[in-house]
Parts: C-alpha cells; structure tokens; sequence
C-alpha cells in the first residue's frame, strides 16, 4: 500500500458539522419533494465533498469559468444533489463577474422537474459548475483523466517561467459501479501510465448497489488493482471523518509522480434509521418517516424542509469563496503580466478561451489534382490534418493503436508524443483502448483543446457512450475512422462496418462525414474546424479512390451543404444517382455511360446528411429535384434511412447483411458495388417512372 490507513481523529467544529448536515438535508429534502433520485450517496459524502470544496478546490465561485480551477467531477451522477447542493451553499455565480446563483434555492427545490437548472444527473452547459454530463457509469472519471492530461498540455505549451497560467489539478468522485465498468479500469490504466499527478480519484467504498451488496457481482481489492496501474492509493476509514479526508488530500498535493486513489469508506444513507446501509438508500426517495429519522440523528428540526441555517453560506463565503477569490486575482495578475510580455501568447489564449481558429489556420490545405487512380481518403486525410495541426497549436489526438493504418499522426517539426515526461506533445497513443479513447478526447475538449481520436469504423461501437455524450454536451471534437466499408476485404465481416455509419447518424448533434475524394476530405476538414458547438466523425476508405477533375465535375466546397450536384445535365434529369463516399465514384461511372446514351443524368454526392437536413427547403429541392422520381442511392452500409433521399419508389443499393472475406473486387462483385449493377437500376427506375 503506497498510503497508510487514515484513523479517525478529533471531532468535528460545529460550523463544519452544520454546513455538512445542509448538504445532507438539502439533497434528502429534493429527492423527497421529487419523490425520485438518489438520495443516500449525498448523505454519505456530504463530509468528503465539503472537505474537499471549502478546504482545497481552487474554485473562485464568482468567476466560475476561470481557465486555471481546479475540476471536480461528480462521476457518480447519481448522486447530483450533492453537487447542486455544493453549487448553491457556496454561492457560484451563473456567469463571471454576475449576481445571479447558478443553483438557487428554488432550483434546489424544482429537483427533476421540467427545464429546471437541477436535472436527475448532472448536464454540462445546461448548468453552470457542472464540468461534465456524467451518468453513464465511468464516463465521468475518463473524462477527468483527459482534463487532467489538457492541464498538463496547457501548463507546458503555455505556461512562462515564475509564470504559472495553467496548473490545476482534477478530482472525481466514482463509485462502486464507476470502477466496475471497462471504460474506467482502460483511462485508470493510461493515467497510470502518463503518472497523471494532477489526478485525483475519491471512490465512494459504500459496498452497495442497486441489487444489493457488491460482494454479489465484485469481489475485487480495488487497491491491489491500481497499484498495478501504477497509482498511489490511500485509504479514509470513515467517510465522517474530516481530518482524515484532508490528511489524504494532503498527501495526494504533495506526490508528483502519479495519480492518487483515495478509498473512503461511506454509509450510504448514513443516518436513516431503517435504510442506511441498504439497496433502498441508493435509488428510492426515503419516504416521510425515514426523513424525519434522518434529521433527527443530524439533530435537525424534523419538520424543516430546504434550510439553510445562519453561518453556512457564509462559512462557504471565508472558506472556497474567499480562497477562490484570493487565487483568481493571483491568476489574472500572471495572465497580465505574461500578455505585456508576449503579445503571440496572449493571442493564442484567447483564441483558446473563445474558441477561436488562429489567423491563416487553412492557409496550407493541399488542393488535389484530378488522378483516375487517385488515393485512399485516409492518406489525402493525413495529409489534410498535419496541413492544419501545424497551425492549431490547441489541436492533439491519435489513434487506438492503429495511426500507421489511420494515418493520423502528425509529422511536422516539434508536434512530439505526449508522454509522462513530454506533456506537451500532440501525438496520443491511447493504445487498444478505444472506449477510454472517446471519453479522453471528451475531456481534453472540456479544458477547450480541440481533440481527435482514430480508430476503425467497426470500433466506433466500442465509443458510442462518449460519442453521444460529445454531442449532448455540444462539444467540438471530432474522431477520424477508417476502413470505412466491405473494401476492408480480407479481414472479413468482424472489421467490415455496415450498420455503423446509420447509428452515427441516429445520434442527434452529430456531424458525419463520408467523403468521396481527396478534395472532399479537405473540405470536410475546413466544416468540422469550423464547428464550435457540434462533434464530428470521418469515416474514410482504405483503398483508393479516384480524385475527380473539378474543371469537369462540381467544386467539393459543396461539402459544407452536406450534398451538392457533382455531375448535370441540360434540363430536368431522367435520374438521379446519389452516393457518398467511395460510391460516389460508381455513379460517376454509370453517369458517363447514361450521357454517352444521350439520357439525362445527374450525380448528387452526399457527404453529410446531418448538413443537407439544415440547409434551405429551396436549395435541397435544387439538389433532389421533388419531381424526379427515378433515383438511386448508393453506400457500402445499412440501407436503413435511404428511402429518405431514394423516396419510396427508388432503389437503393447498400448492405442488408454482413459482408465476407475475400478481396476487394471479389467483395464488390458479390454485393453489387459496380458500376453496372448501379448503370442496371438507373434505368430500371428510369423506365419504372416513364411518362
């Protein structure tokens, strides 16, 4: 054990057991007005978390937002009332510098009620101090380790000597089922690995679920775990116990050489006379009687309901609010100073803060000649991304093992590899830990970097979790999957995605983007660098695909619509064929042929159906002309969802089971990607809607 056990030690002060105890009764007071939520883990650590925040967060809560606080992160989102609990007593404010309570007493009181600023668990952006959604288990305590990797890329990109800009540290508190989860034990693995300093995890050792006690499905030492992992782990005996908590917070302040695991042992439910200590604690409002028994043991009046006694905000006020205010003022005296200094370096700061692209960030996007063997959208991707990387000092990511095949590395002078001993690198190998990957990525955006990820497109089901969350927290990331189609070949249907690309698309926010050549992938990068409250998903070839001559067919800067007409004729056409990706290409190909006939055609690509739906009802019936019934849509996945563009009565050609393994052509041939399966069903659809 890296960490000797904590013994309980003097009692509490009184202002300390009152301001705990109204962390305690606030949250048992909203669960039971809701009738619904967790009350039991607030209960349990009310004391952990007002140690925590009144004694150590670096917190100003009138400059919420301040780029150096420290980040807490609630990963046991269940238990949210302890954090708006937290929020309300001590007193952060909405926006900086304003006057309005980012949690009020009557939010406290609209608990899980419709559009109230206190959901069931925790939403980033829609409340102010929450760091993260968290909710999904393990989630929350990835995402810290990415924050904890974006202060320590920030402080050594950034920071200037006896100037310290960015270095805060990151605390989460996790639960039994946080640590269950695989998303967790993949981020504690590579926080082990970086010696993440700057991390701190406080888990909730309470033994209970939902089910029952953990010992029905977790049997584990915790701590042997992650002394494995490469952690220092301490252990708090008794989760009342304040002075133990801050002599382990101490401690982990001190170490600079990893990531440090604090096991507290909690009641959950403390207090509850019939309750605490059981399932009924965790998920269920207490009910009246259990209530009462509660704030009696507390010594509480019985019958108060949200009180707030005299002397706890203001106990909050001398505590957090005043230390906050002390640090923050520190702060803005650095920033000053190092911005009279370095005129370049408070540009790239505040082009960090507000999200901004630096001037000339496109300048080098290449422009690719027309070539009939052209390359793999993965290369012209890899090309694209170090074009801009090298302008974007605040963009890093990398792949799950595979950059070599992903071609994501970035390969400019001093880009580097982040590392334990190099922080400030912009290559990330996450190794084979696509999950943890998705929910790093999350957390590096949350600190304002703009972060990737890569991976196959077969993998991204391993990243649906932190996917989702990107776009429900609105975050501007974005991940970069290759081997996009059946063209994968030879490794068979295990690695050949086919319903992927039509669950990426079922998530609402996202942005997805199946390029159809090298230009179009530029263009799909100039969209997703300009997204400031959407994520993004490439999803690209392995094999090469023809770069189009744009002196004959359309410019690709119609990319940024989602589709645009590629290929025209003269007039109303006979048919459309529409495609994305390395389809597009089959019907060019049935195109020509259909021109050479003397019959009029038209090649929509379709890139994105995410920005074809925001465009103008007019300029989507200029692309799908309404009147044009003969259509076929063409993709190397689901057909689900194509009958939208396709209409009712056309054809589509795509995958309605898993592909095989065999070569490329072979593949193609089977499945009817060619360009005369897809020349056939234009003029099948022609002569199906002949007038």
């Amino acid at each position: 054990m890296s960490g000797a056990d904590t013994k309980p030690s003097e009692s509490l002060s009184a202002i300390d057991k009152l301001s705990i105890d109204t962390l305690r009764t606030l949250a048992i007071d909203a669960v039971q007005k809701a009738n619904s939520g967790h009350a039991g883990a607030p209960m349990a650590l009310a004391p952990v978390a007002y140690t925590l925040w009144n004694r150590y967060l670096r917190y100003d809560p009138a400059h919420p937002h301040w780029p150096n606080r420290d980040r807490f992160v609630l990963s046991a989102g269940h238990a949210s009332m302890l954090l708006y609990g937290l929020l309300h007593l001590a007193g952060v404010a909405q926006t900086d510098g304003g006057n309005e309570p980012a949690v009020s007493l009557d939010d406290i009181k609209k608990f899980r009620q419709l559009d109230s600023k206190t959901p069931g668990h925790p939403e980033y952006h829609f409340t102010t101090g929450v760091e993260t959604t968290t909710g999904p288990l393990g989630q929350g305590v990835a995402n810290s380790v990415g924050m904890a990797m974006g202060s320590r890329f920030l402080g050594e990109t950034l920071n200037r000597p006896d100037l310290p800009l960015f270095d805060f540290n990151v605390y989460a508190i996790c639960s039994d089922g946080d640590l269950m989860e695989g998303v967790a034990a993949e981020a504690a693995s590579i926080a082990g690995h970086l010696r993440l300093s700057n991390l701190c995890w406080i888990y909730d050792n309470n033994t209970i679920t939902i089910e029952g006690h953990t010992e029905l499905a977790f049997s584990e030492e915790v701590a042997t775990r992650f002394l494995g992992y490469g952690w220092q782990v301490l252990r708090v005996a008794d989760a009342n116990d304040v002075h133990a908590i801050s002599g382990a917070l101490e401690t982990f302040l001190q170490s600079s050489d990893r990531p440090t695991l604090i096991i507290v042992n909690s009641i959950i439910g403390f207090g509850a006379p019939k309750k605490q200590n059981t399932p009924k604690a965790h998920s269920d409002a207490l009910g009246e009687e259990e209530v009462k028994g509660a704030k009696r043991a507390y010594g509480w009046p019985e019958d108060a309901q949200f009180l707030v006694p005299d002397g706890v905000r203001e106990n909050f006020q001398a505590g957090i609010g005043a230390r906050g205010a002390a640090l923050f003022a520190d702060w803005e005296r650095f920033m000053g100073e190092a911005k009279a200094a370095d005129p370049a370096l408070a540009e790239e700061i505040d082009a960090l803060h507000a999200g901004r692209l630096p001037e000339g960030w496109d300048r080098d996007i290449p422009v690719f000649p027309a070539d009939a063997k052209g390359m793999a959208t993965r290369e012209s991707s890899g090309k694209v991304l170090n074009a801009i990387a090298k302008h974007v000092p605040h963009l890093l990511g990398g792949s799950a093992d595979l950059a070599p095949s992903n071609k994501t590395k970035l390969e400019f002078e001093g880009a580097g590899t982040l590392s334990p001993f190099e922080p400030g690198g912009r290559n990330i190998h996450f190794g084979v830990r696509e999950h943890a990957m998705g929910s790093i990525v999350n957390g590096l955006g949350l600190v304002g970097l703009r972060a990737y990820g890569a991976t196959f497109l077969v993998f991204a089901d391993y990243m649906r979790p932190p996917i989702r969350l990107a776009a429900l927290m609105e975050l501007p990331v974005f991940h970069v999957f290759t081997h996009d189609s059946i063209g994968v070949g030879e490794d068979g249907p295990t690695h050949q995605p086919v319903e992927q690309l039509l669950t990426l698309r079922a998530i609402p926010g996202l942005v997805t983007l199946r390029p159809a050549d090298a230009n179009e992938v530029a263009e799909a990068y100039r969209v997703i660098m300009g997204l400031k409250d959407q994520p993004a998903v490439l999803a690209l070839s392995r094999q090469p695909l023809p770069t189009f001559d744009r002196a004959v067919y359309a410019s690709a800067a119609g990319v940024a619509k989602g589709a645009y007409v590629l290929a025209d004729c003269d007039g109303t056409p006979d048919v459309i064929l529409i495609g994305t990706g390395s389809e597009v290409q089959l019907c060019v190909g049935a195109y020509e042929a259909l021109k050479a006939e003397g019959v009029k055609a038209r090649v929509v690509s379709m890139p994105s159906w995410e920005l074809f739906e925001r465009q103008e009802e007019a300029y989507r019936n200029s692309v799908l002309i309404p009147d044009v019934l003969a259509r076929v849509a063409v993709e190397q996945g689901s057909v689900i969802g194509w009958d939208r563009y396709a209409g009712s009565a056309g054809t589509i050609v795509g995958m309605s089971t898993f592909g095989s393994s065999a070569p490329i052509k072979d593949l193609q041939a089977k499945f009817g990607f060619t360009p005369e399966k897809v020349l056939q069903a234009a003029r099948d659809q022609i002569a199906r809607h002949k007038k």
